[in-house]
């Protein structure tokens, strides 16, 4: 989560917002974008659909690909499809201008522009610019084009000789998996003293989730698979104009019976196996300036192109607690709700801390004005005489403020904070503060502890937000193993009498070991740490494997501590591509963008770290988890194991092995970036050396994980942001790193 868009083009304009809109970086190793644009979304977009935007044939496009080395793409099917338009929109940013670019999605401009805006912060982590890129169209090949077909071809003949794409799990092929019913497992997890406990669904698309009806976000087998796991809740997002009529503008509510029907539906089907649907609510949302014409009563603070609703006016509160009514009153099932109401999206006029210049909330202040928000809320939910609870969460709340808007809250609410905020680390003998989202940290810090203070004094029910499967200090794999900090966490907030537990944003949501702890930790029988990882590990990998796993998450989890936390870090580092992310001979200029595109932007990725700390850093964690590998793998090699102990442990071996190559990358990436920077144009020859060594490392790394993920199609993803990386992405890092080494280096 970070601020909201500000300056994007009001969505009924359809104008595409292009920011500065520079040049578009280069793609190295391709003769062209033509031909990077064939790579690239080979086997992700129809062969018909890429040669129509290019103004050619099928037969073109197959040809160009065959000449570069390619196997005839797989069909692109339409569930493939309809869950992979980040990963199209992100591969083509660079390449194809709008027009095209919504030719190839098949896209209305009003689509795009809603998808840039709400989709969680999509334009932010594009970088806030569309790159000014030529219209794109097939060319016939010169001579000194086919040269360097052939070149690529003779690579991928000797690095891929299975054919690329090769056989493998298709992309989302884990969807299938996890949404078939798991067999009957015991114990019942889902009973424990820590309630709620949900989390997000590991492949639910972001944008509109109550029309997807075709890409359901919570499928039973799935659920009966988070109930194993542990859970006892999963949320979603709500817009509310999308789920309510909307008073002033009628066409932003199109279909809103049918997403309730649908909220209605989910919320039955969840209810029968133990789980509760809870609302994501950041209310009222800003509109476009011209909504206000003609309604500048309803007119709070502004920024860029968009106003708030300002819920100072009763016409603005009247509609909240109209809006939630309608809400629960359609799904009587539904289990709670839970806000953010302060420097998520622009909602309340002090949203975003600037109050102060609407004359009607200034003299309120934010401890008036954002307590009131959730109070209109909750008021809706007794109005339709909902049990649905109202879960308050201090997420951007000032801390001059927040004892105050605590006191104010109503009485009925549950209230919520990240408990690893604001702990004091030092790695590499920086010291720095934690934010969120972080499993190397372990919580919960002094504002967690502060804030549940001034709640229980008021009598309200106190619950912890945790990533427990993963964070963004690595979320391209489907959970990171580091099991003693998740326990230690875990055993932390029961001695801290912390109620309930919201197990992650939108990452995290697949079934892991990490789900199961948090639920482990809560039984009335459960012990220490060390008892509650070995519980999980025997129920997962049987008694011989269980104690070398729990030996290995240790390790893992001791590694993970060096990690180099910051803010800047986890948002703006290479971690989400790994070796996927390209190294280039010339610095591209480009600054790195939320968990968006890494670029080289080295100065960026290591927030307050030096250079050289932040390397030495990743090269620790990088090495305590391969350590912990090849010792789990020897101390395992030779045990008997039934056979589903067996490939649950292959599985976790593929998942620790795919964490190892992300960190280890990200230290080459930035050791390149470095002697790139510094020893290369001073021509020093240990800077050469350096590059030399790191390229055929990461070429090394790429092969590594592109197998890996052929095994296993989890790898790369991310429910927001789709796949961060596809085979194809690994392979034309071997390709990039080929002709760094024969047509570059020094």
């Amino acid at each position: 989560m970070l601020f909201a868009l500000v300056g994007l083009t009001m969505l009924h304009a359809v104008e595409l917002p292009a920011g500065a809109a520079p040049e578009p970086v280069a793609i190295p190793a391709f003769p062209d974008r033509l031909h990077a644009f064939v790579w690239l979304n080979w086997g992700l977009v129809p062969i018909e659909r890429m040669a129509a935007v290019l103004g050619t044939d099928a037969a073109h496009v197959l040809d160009l690909g065959r000449r570069m080395g390619l196997s005839d793409p797989p069909e692109v099917t339409e569930d493939q499809w309809l869950r992979s338009y980040i990963t199209i929109i992100r591969r083509n940013w660079h390449l194809l201008p709008y027009d095209q670019l919504l030719e190839l999605l098949d896209w209305t401009p009003e689509k795009l522009a809603y998808a840039l805006r709400e989709d969680d912060f999509l334009y932010f982590k594009l970088g806030s610019l569309k790159p000014k890129c030529a219209p794109l169209r097939y060319v016939a090949p010169d001579d000194a084009t086919r040269e360097k077909e052939a070149a690529i071809a003779t690579v991928v003949a000797r690095e891929f000789p299975e054919g690329l794409p090769g056989p493998g799990e298709a992309p989302f092929a884990f969807v299938k998996e996890l949404s078939e019913m798991p067999e009957p497992a015991e114990p019942d997890l889902r009973v424990s003293r820590f309630t709620p406990r949900y989390c997000s669904s590991y492949f639910m698309l972001y944008g509109d989730p109550f029309l997807e009806t075709e890409t359901p976000a919570y499928p039973d087998g799935y659920l009966a698979r988070l109930a194993q796991a542990g859970v006892d809740g999963v949320w979603l997002q709500a817009v509310l104009y999308k789920l309510a009529p909307f008073p002033w503008d009628a066409a932003l509510s199109d279909r809103w019976e049918e997403r309730l029907r649908n909220l209605n539906e989910l919320t039955a089907r969840a209810k029968r196996h133990g789980i509760g649907v809870y609302l994501y609510l950041n209310e009222p949302r800003a509109m476009p300036l011209s909504f206000f014409e003609g309604r500048a009563e309803l007119r709070g603070v502004t920024e860029g192109d968009h106003a708030v609703l300002c819920t100072s006016a009763p016409e603005v509160r009247d509609y909240l607690r109209e809006a939630v009514a309608t809400v629960c009153r359609a799904a009587p099932d539904l289990t709670g709700f839970f806000t953010i109401t302060a420097s998520e999206n622009l909602t309340n006029c002090w949203s975003h801390h600037r109050g102060a210049e609407c004359p009607r909330c200034a003299a309120r202040g934010a401890e008036v004005v954002i307590p009131e928000v959730n109070a209109v809320i909750l008021e809706g939910i007794r109005a339709a005489e909902s049990k649905a609870r109202l879960i308050a969460w201090d997420w951007g709340w000032p801390d001059d403020k927040a004892e105050a808007m605590i006191r104010n809250l109503p009485d009925d609410v549950a209230f919520m904070s990240v408990s690893e905020w604001s702990i004091p680390i030092s790695r590499g003998g920086v010291a720095t503060t934690v934010g969120e989202y972080s499993l190397s940290v372990i919580g919960p810090g002094p504002r967690a502890t502060r804030h549940w203070g001034w709640a229980r004094d008021r009598g309200l029910k106190c619950i912890a937000k945790v990533q427990a499967g993963n964070t963004w200090e690595l979320s391209s794999v489907p959970y990171v193993p580091v099991l003693e900090n998740v326990a230690q966490h875990a055993a932390n907030l029961r001695a801290a009498g912390v109620d309930g537990l919201m197990l992650g944003w939108t990452l995290g949501g697949c079934p892991s070991p990490n789900l199961e702890v948090y639920a482990e930790m809560g039984r009335s029988d459960a012990g220490d740490v060390d008892r509650v990882m070995r519980a999980v590990a025997e129920r997962r990998f049987g008694p011989a494997i269980a104690p070398h796993v729990v030996t290995a998450w240790k390790a893992f989890s001791k590694a993970f501590q060096e990690y180099p936390y910051h803010g800047g870090v986890v948002y703006s580092g290479p971690q989400q591509m790994g070796p996927a992310n390209t190294l280039w001979g010339k610095s591209t200029g480009y600054t790195a963008t939320m968990v968006g595109f890494p670029y080289d932007d080295l100065d960026g990725w290591r927030a307050v770290y030096p250079a050289e700390v932040f390397i030495d850093q990743f090269k620790k964690v990088a090495d305590g988890f391969e350590r912990a590998l090849d010792a789990l793998r020897q101390a395992t090699e030779a045990l008997d194991a039934v056979a589903h102990h067996r490939a649950a442990l292959d599985e976790e071996l593929l998942v620790a092995e795919a964490c190892a190559i992300h960190f280890r990358s990200v230290e080459n990436q930035a050791r390149f970036v470095h002697a790139r920077d510094t020893g290369l144009p001073a021509k020093d020859a240990s800077a050469i050396d350096t590059l030399g060594d790191v390229i055929r490392s990461e070429k090394a790394l790429a092969l590594r994980l592109y197998r890996l993920r052929q095994r296993d199609s989890r790898l790369g993803f991310e429910a927001s942001n789709h796949y961060f990386y596809v085979p194809m992405d690994l392979a034309a890092k071997v390709i990039n790193c080929e002709d760094l080494l024969h047509n570059w280096l020094p």
